[in-house]
């Protein structure tokens, strides 16, 4: 799949910290100003939290007004991804540490029609994952450990986003970074090569979440 150009930069709300009770209007108060919503969907296994089963998850895809980012923290994640990419994600990321066919499950996604994405958790090496350059279209790079919001952003991260750039090179492949991410850290994340910036407090405890998403663009852009 042909990607986005590298000065492009795209923020992703992430609904983990907002009101569940009320997602279409929580959703419709950022969508005319992000790229995507960052869907996190946790199993209580491979995370200890639990967020979304696959039927309350492909309900927002199917609702959402603007396309989703699905990050799958599950366990057995092959198993359920590319009914992810079939219930209509535009990008579905599945984490190394769960899956067993990496190759296999990404073009899957594909072939589903989705963006492919693989995440790495703080201590998972990206060197071990250059093999599947030619099947991903994002890598995600955790700046935090999955499975809570606000979180701080774990500033040990920043070299290997930047080794993840680097990795990367001129290839049509974004570079997403998750955790702690707000006015404070996104402009480092920038720096070191991110181009794709998942905010979750930041923009759901903001007093105009808006208004907060064009002050985290603005931010980025400030880097270019």
């Amino acid at each position: 799949m042909s990607g986005i150009s590298a000065p492009e930069i795209r923020i992703t709300p992430s609904i983990l910290n907002a009101d569940r009770s009320n997602l279409s209007s929580e959703i419709g108060r950022i969508a005319d100003v992000s790229d995507f919503i960052h869907l996190d969907v946790m199993d209580n296994i491979f995370v200890p939290n639990f967020t979304f089963d696959f039927d309350a998850a492909s309900k927002i895809i199917r609702e959402c007004p603007i396309p989703v980012d699905a990050h799958l923290m599950v366990a057995q994640v092959d198993e359920i991804a590319i009914s992810y990419a079939q219930a209509g994600a535009a990008s579905v990321t599945i984490h190394v540490e769960s899956a067993s066919d990496i190759r296999s499950t990404c073009l899957g996604i594909r072939a589903a029609g989705a963006r492919a994405a693989l995440a790495l958790k703080p201590a998972t090496r990206i060197d071990d994952y250059q093999e599947y350059l030619d099947v991903v279209d994002m890598f995600l790079i955790m700046t935090v450990e999955p499975g809570f919001g606000g979180q701080s952003f774990i500033e040990e991260m920043l070299p290997k986003i930047a080794q993840t750039k680097r990795i990367i090179g001129d290839r049509p492949i974004w570079l997403q970074v998750d955790g702690g991410i707000s006015l404070e850290t996104i402009e480092r994340a920038a720096e070191a090569g991110a181009d794709t910036f998942v905010a979750g407090s930041a923009v759901f405890k903001a007093d105009d979440p808006a208004e907060m998403v064009r002050a985290l663009r603005s931010r980025v852009i400030s880097t270019r």
